[in-house]
């Protein structure tokens, strides 16, 4: 019983920019649990190279498409139902960052980033709602598991103006939704990352990651398995109950004195 209650056997997922980083982390640990996954990234070599890797686990699929558009949008869900009827588990992981002084802050950067951030995940999110509806149900609610930051509520000596901002949008945005559809049977919740080894994350890590382990109370940068594990979790039966949540997933860095 207790192992049901985290299978995702028979559930049909996509994670966008899930073909690398936190996303690929994401999809392993729905393929791994049962979930038949849609691996979606802008690059189809990307995509087609994650989903060959995933395949070993379980069933896995590449399906190319660019959210940052509503066009594109449009286009990746109508790819997605010639595939299947149904979605369970859609995961907003796509996202971008911009860093830059602040008197130098380009007004590009909000554009790019709270669309990408922001404005993608309501829109794809929307358009998923016939699929979604079509696999909600009162025991087994579908999902939408948005991916936030802890920098969404807590300020960083990076200069990542647009991307704070968003991040908190983001969770604020995973609220609305989740009031709004929960009599649809439909949980909405964030996932808000500490640091994790990510393309994102790559050149702090390689200059020091030392000093986030050091910050971390739990002496460490997250890990595959505890991306997978909450994605497991906010995906499946253990997670019917729970909506309108931001769970942060960083050993505790964001509760820590500063």
């Amino acid at each position: 019983m207790a192992l049901e209650l985290f299978s995702l056997a028979g559930k049909t997922a996509l994670v966008t920019g899930g073909s690398q980083g936190i996303g690929l982390m994401i999809s392993r640990g729905l393929v791994q649990a049962g979930a038949k996954v849609f691996v979606s990234s802008r690059k189809a070599n990307a995509c087609e190279a994650a989903a060959a890797e995933l395949a070993e686990f379980g069933d896995c699929e590449a399906l190319p498409g660019d959210v940052s558009t509503p066009a594109g949008i449009a286009a990746l869900v109508a790819d997605l139902q010639q595939h299947t009827d149904k979605l369970h588990i859609v995961v907003n992981n796509a996202g971008t960052g911009w860093a830059a002084p602040l008197e130098d802050y380009p007004d590009s950067a909000w554009d790019k980033v709270l669309g990408l951030n922001v404005k993608a995940p309501f829109n794809l999110t929307v358009a998923c709602l016939p699929l979604l509806r079509s696999a909600a149900s009162h025991a087994d609610p579908a999902r939408v598991i948005n991916l936030g930051s802890i920098e969404g509520f807590r300020t960083q000596q990076v200069e990542n103006y647009a991307y704070a901002t968003s991040k908190a949008a983001n969770h604020h945005l995973t609220r609305i939704l989740a009031q709004r559809l929960a009599p649809e049977q439909i949980t909405v919740n964030t996932i808000a990352p500490g640091p994790f080894p990510s393309k994102m994350m790559a050149v702090e890590f390689e200059q020091r990651q030392d000093v986030y382990e050091a910050a971390n109370p739990m002496g460490r940068v997250g890990q595959p398995d505890d991306m997978a594990g909450i994605a497991i979790f906010l995906a499946s039966k253990a997670s019917s109950y729970i909506t309108g949540q931001v769970i942060a997933v960083d050993g505790g860095f964001s509760t820590a004195p500063w």
